[in-house]
């Protein structure tokens, strides 16, 4: 019998091809996991920000739900394309985008009214002023080497006056172990290493890439972009939300921030 190789994981530079290469493989290879683990939090039709649970029903990052209605807007790293389904519902003309065939797959077995769209988020395959929003729920951006090229294809899409809103994994948790219990709350790393993070096979092939940057790195990305940042949201860990998601728990989610949403706007 064969024994399956464990990614070996290291850090060291990469570049847009590798980066963008090895999020297509895992994402198509680990989504049925990933939703099978994490599709009972997320829902069907659920648009949630990020593990501690914040949903743009209550935050409004977009804006207000009624002003959704007839609004074009991009989903870019969609997955199952469950905030594009809660903005369908609010009579948003939502296009939701991935990298990878095997999420929207998921998609399409949940069940879609709007068009989903598999390309790379740094090469978007639309005309500028495409759409009136753009948003990312931990989609693409912590996993392109080249940040500000995928701004800039967002502020291409978007029309004046447009809104780009992101999450990512917050900052600050790149300096901890990424472990939900006592362990994860020593430091471990500099948070100033901005040497991405990779898992690589027998061959020294990336196989996953997760890149890092500072707070203040991705406040210069998005004004880089032709961006202006309207508001930095760090949600607390609610009292409700009992689950361990990977790295994220109560026990750390009470003590230090775990996402980062970036809400921008196109002048």
């Amino acid at each position: 019998m064969t024994q399956e190789y464990e990614p070996e994981a290291t850090r060291r530079e990469t570049g847009e091809a590798e980066s963008s290469r090895a999020s297509r493989g895992w994402w198509d290879r680990n989504a049925d996991e990933y939703q099978n683990e994490h599709g009972g939090f997320l829902g069907d039709d659920r648009f949630v920000w990020g593990p501690e649970g914040l949903d743009e029903a209550e935050a409004a990052l977009l804006g207000p739900a009624e002003s959704l209605k007839g609004r074009d807007v991009l989903e870019i790293g969609a997955g199952a394309a469950q905030c594009s389904r809660w903005l369908a519902a609010r009579g948003a003309r939502p296009v939701a985008l991935d990298l990878s065939h095997r999420q929207l797959q998921h998609a399409l077995r949940i069940g879609v009214d709007f068009p989903l769209v598999e390309a790379d988020a740094c090469a978007l395959p639309f005309a500028d002023g495409s759409f009136d929003l753009a948003c990312s729920a931990y989609g693409a951006v912590p996993f392109v080497a080249e940040p500000v090229r995928l701004m800039r294809e967002v502020r291409r899409v978007l029309r004046p006056g447009g809104r780009w809103v992101f999450s990512v994994t917050h900052p600050i948790r790149w300096a901890f172990p990424d472990e939900p219990g006592p362990e994860g709350l020593s430091v471990a790393a500099s948070y100033f290493d901005r040497t991405p993070y990779v898992e690589q096979d027998e061959t020294g092939r990336a196989v996953y890439v997760e890149h890092h940057r500072t707070v203040g790195d991705r406040v210069r990305d998005v004004v880089a972009a032709g961006f202006r940042l309207v508001d930095l949201v760090e949600p607390e860990w609610p009292a409700w939300n009992q689950q361990e998601w990977g790295g994220w728990s109560p026990l750390r989610g009470h003590l230090i921030p775990g996402t980062a949403i970036f809400v921008c706007e196109r002048d």
